[in-house]
């Protein structure tokens, strides 16, 4: 695994979180949609996510080279799938896990040039 390259927050109220995020930020978003607004931040990623589960806050994604491979890793050292690997556009592949605690973490492979 390589670094933590993405959090995003749940934001029921798309429009305060944005005018919040520009300012926090310094910038307007480089993507934004109604299903996902997105920032950056040097190397980070900042994302909002309207559909977004609030009971859990914020969820960061690790950066991971071969998704299969490190949901596989990750479940055999105890943890638990909660998102199947899915393609959320363009190749890019997500997945979310539970560890042995309840705590949620994001993968996430970038597309394959």
């Amino acid at each position: 695994m390589k670094n933590v390259s993405l959090i995003v927050y749940p934001a029921a109220d798309l429009t305060a979180a944005k005018r919040f995020f520009r300012e926090l930020t310094g910038s307007d978003p480089y993507l934004d949609s109604p299903q996902y607004v997105g920032y950056k931040s040097g190397d980070m990623e900042i994302g909002l996510d309207p559909n977004g589960k609030h009971e859990h806050g914020a969820l960061a994604y690790w950066s991971v080279s071969d998704i299969a491979a490190s949901v596989k890793a990750l479940v055999a050292a105890g943890g638990t799938v909660v998102k199947e690997v899915t393609d959320v556009g363009y190749g890019l592949l997500v997945a979310n896990l539970k560890d042995g605690n309840g705590v949620t973490v994001g993968l996430r492979q970038l597309p394959k040039s």
